[in-house]
């Protein structure tokens, strides 16, 4: 072993050297690399030696301190047998055990003198509190006070700590609470009594009324008694107001509110002319008139006082003890709210009463809230009204609900029952848009009536239930309403039931008509109503007050969604998320955004609306294709051959007759449509008519095999076509005829070609023999020749059969 330890230190040693001296010029640093070596081994004994002597320490203080723990084990072992010998003594007992236990009980029986005597120090305590206070408040109010404050303070105290005590002293508390609140029910009595001899003095509530010499400082004194004796109780609510609870008034204004009790139970009260059932604005108007009449009173006397008293306090930002307004506000409203409670149950089954006494309700609760600006005390929440008390406290909302929804079908069936609801209405929107009918148009009116009747109330449920329950719901009767005539429409137009029979209110039969200006009116009616409801319910979705609603719908879905995803839960009443989303929109509950109330609602009067557009264009081109069909059979154009000589316009040819009718269905209905239609829908319908007499024009007449035309022949078809392009031109726009027949009209480009030149725009110069030749010569050859004349929808093949239908080329 100790020749491995030798073998390695003379490695190590080797190591070193070999390192240090690399080269010849190393060695001269010899010395002074001995010197640093042996500095190096001398700091290495020091620290060697240092270690040893704390080493020798630690060890001594280890020996010292496991002879202490000996030493202390010994002499408790001795006191514990010391303890116990005593306790046998103590006990009489024979074993430790038995005399621990006896030991025990006789200390849970001290602790409980320990309580008892606690028990009767605090109820000492409270009596001479109270003993005092009584002595003085009658002498000496102001000296009362303070031991009043005391046990109002200790009462409070003993309070908070029961839940930490596990409620070990519920008749302690109670009695200390009785105690404080018959003493505070006497001191108030007390200070209420001189207050009011004081009131008397000054003439209160009369015009009169003068606080002039003594009076203001007596008056003054009055309201800081009061307030100083109802402060704790003030500081307690303060801490858990909530904006559902009633708050508290302030004693100095509950005293000077009494006369003004008796006033208004006077007035709103038995058989008196302005206590009438039907007439709530008469008691919520007196009401507003004490408001606007006592306010600059208040302002100007008690205002100073409560900001002097308050403002240091946490009550400084509380509105109803800090602002004088507020604090008489909140004074009035208990006799109004008597008398509202009152009021519902009587009304309750009188609907129409009862609608009118909730929407005054709701005004008079707006207007303490907007020009007021009252909160009830509850800062940020705001005070929800006294509307919110009546239908959610006092569960009236339900009966309301009902009685609003039956007024609202009940109004909606007398829009859409009268026979001239379904009329078009062409002079309340602007002349270029869509024309609704006056049903549209008055349940709409009826439906922003029913928001600005649920638009005031605080609850986001209640909001919720009368959008789905009421509005939502009128609004799915008429689409359904709309669905029955678009779909009696085409019975009446199918082949089975050419016409519906309806009976008249002379009971005759009447026939309903599908063709015609009267049988696209019908359709009209509809597409007009849904596109104006469709655009409504986009205008609303945008609407503040509905886009605050979808927020809110969308948190408490979100809130209501497990960590699985699982929505549960009902959101307002009995209607469930899946119940809210398919009545407004799949977008409800949607992480990625988007969406808004009336999408599902939009989205049927949208389809409903383009069903109904391609009803009017599928019968519109059906009539005009039936129109056409005459004109389809002759076959003249062969046969003229009067060409006009050269210079003179085709223009100064009469249309052919078999087109007269086309022409005038024609311009009929798209005179109809272009009055009744926007432009946007107008031109679509046109497209798809223009583009169904393109197909009827170039398969019935330009192409079948038997037609031929001649020059002249060709210059009558010309002249008919644009004839048709005219009337659409006039009521469409300028070009839209021609651009909704761009085959054709190029089509005629080739088909009037003369020997001269080309009719249209192209290279000069072109002869029909010359187009001809080149377009039959190959397909590059015939493209380029399309390309000279201009023309870019027809193909090759296209173009040679409109020249193979030129006599002049197959004669």
């Amino acid at each position: 072993m100790a020749d491995i330890q030798l073998s390695l230190r003379a490695t190590r040693v080797e190591d070193y050297l070999n390192d240090k001296l690399q080269t010849t010029a190393d060695l001269e640093g010899l010395d002074v690399l001995l010197e640093n070596v042996q500095t190096q081994q001398d700091l290495l004994k020091q620290q060697l030696l240092e270690a040893e002597k704390h080493l020798a320490e630690t060890t001594k203080a280890s020996e010292a301190h496991r002879s202490a723990l000996l030493q202390q084990a010994r002499t408790f072992k001795s006191q514990q047998a010391d303890v116990d010998r005593r306790l046998l003594i103590v006990t009489r007992s024979e074993t430790s055990d038995d005399a621990i236990g006896k030991f025990d009980a006789d200390i849970k029986a001290l602790q409980h003198l320990d309580v008892a005597t606690g028990y009767i120090e605090l109820l000492a305590q409270v009596e001479d509190l109270s003993a005092e206070a009584r002595r003085n408040f009658k002498s000496f109010p102001q000296a009362a006070l303070q031991p009043y404050l005391g046990l109002q303070k200790l009462a409070i105290a003993l309070k908070e700590a029961q839940p930490a005590a596990e409620d070990a002293a519920p008749h302690l508390v109670d009695h200390v609470e009785k105690t404080a609140q018959h003493l505070w029910k006497q001191m108030k009595d007390a200070f209420a009594s001189d207050f009011e001899k004081v009131l008397t003095k000054m003439k209160w509530p009369s015009k009169d009324v003068s606080l002039a010499g003594s009076l203001e400082q007596e008056w003054t004194e009055g309201v800081e008694k009061l307030l100083e004796l109802q402060e704790p109780e003030l500081d307690v609510q303060n801490d858990h107001i909530k904006p559902y609870e009633e708050p508290l008034v302030l004693l100095p204004l509950e005293v000077m509110i009494k006369p003004l009790d008796l006033r208004f139970q006077y007035h709103f009260s038995g058989d008196r002319p302005t206590n009438k059932l039907d007439k709530p604005e008469y008691f919520l108007s007196h009401i507003m008139g004490l408001i606007n009449n006592y306010n600059e009173f208040f302002a100007t006397y008690l205002q100073p006082l409560l900001r002097t008293r308050f403002r240091t306090s946490n009550l400084s930002m509380t509105s109803i003890f800090i602002d004088s307004t507020s604090a008489l506000i909140t004074a009035l409203l208990p006799m109004l709210r008597r008398k509202v409670f009152g009021v519902i149950p009587q009304i309750a089954k009188q609907p129409q009463l009862l609608s009118h006494f909730i929407h005054e309700l709701m005004s008079f609760d707006i207007s303490l809230r907007d020009e007021w600006g009252y909160d009830g005390g509850s800062g940020v929440e705001g005070w929800r009204g006294l509307t919110w008390e009546v239908l959610v406290k006092k569960d009236w909302f339900g009966r309301w609900l009902e009685v609003e929804k039956t007024f609202a079908l009940s109004r909606y069936h007398n829009i859409i029952d009268p026979s001239e609801s379904f009329e078009i209405d062409y002079e309340s929107v602007e002349p270029s848009a869509t024309k609704p009918t006056n049903a549209a148009i008055r349940v709409n009116d009826l439906l922003e009536t029913i928001t600005d009747r649920y638009r005031p109330l605080p609850s986001f449920s209640q909001k919720l239930r009368f959008l789905i329950d009421i509005q939502i719901a009128i609004f799915d009767l008429f689409h359904s309403r709309l669905v029955g005539f678009l779909d009696d429409y085409l019975k009446d137009s199918s082949s089975l039931f050419s016409t519906v029979q309806g009976v008249s209110s002379s009971g005759t039969k009447q026939k309903l008509p599908t063709e015609g200006i009267l049988g696209l009116e019908r359709l009209i009616r509809v597409y007009g109503s849904a596109e104006y409801l469709e655009k409504k319910m986009r205008d609303w979705s945008d609407d503040v007050f509905f886009l605050e609603l979808w927020e809110e719908l969308q948190d408490r879905v979100r809130a209501n969604t497990t960590s699985q995803g699982q929505k549960h839960r009902n959101l307002a009443g009995n209607m469930t998320v899946e119940h809210v989303a398919d009545k407004t929109s799949a977008a409800v509950g949607n992480e990625e955004g988007g969406g808004a109330l009336f999408d599902e609602t939009a989205g049927a009067y949208r389809r409903l609306r383009v069903r109904t557009e391609g009803v009017i264009t599928d019968t519109f081109v059906q009539q005009i294709r039936s129109a056409l069909s005459a004109y389809g059979k002759i076959n003249p154009w062969s046969a003229l051959s009067s060409p006009l000589s050269e210079g003179d316009d085709e223009l100064h040819l009469a249309i052919s007759a078999e087109l007269d009718a086309p022409v005038g269905l024609l311009s009929s209905y798209l005179s109809f449509l272009a009055k009744a239609l926007a432009q946007a829908p107008l031109r679509r319908i046109a497209r798809q008519v223009v583009l169904a007499m393109q197909a009827f024009l170039w398969d019935s007449v330009l192409m079948p095999s038997y037609h031929r035309f001649s020059y002249m022949g060709a210059k009558q078809f010309g002249r008919d076509v644009r004839g048709l392009w005219e009337v659409v031109d006039r009521f469409v726009g300028a070009g839209q005829g021609k651009v909704g027949m761009r085959r054709l009209a190029e089509g005629l480009v080739l088909l009037e070609l003369d020997g001269g030149g080309a009719a249209g725009e192209g290279e000069a110069g072109l002869k029909l023999r010359d187009v001809e030749k080149r377009m039959f010569k190959d397909n590059e050859s015939g493209r380029e020749v399309l390309e000279a004349l201009g023309l870019e929808v027809l193909s090759e093949s296209e173009a040679r059969g409109v020249l193979q239908t030129r006599i002049d080329l197959n004669g």
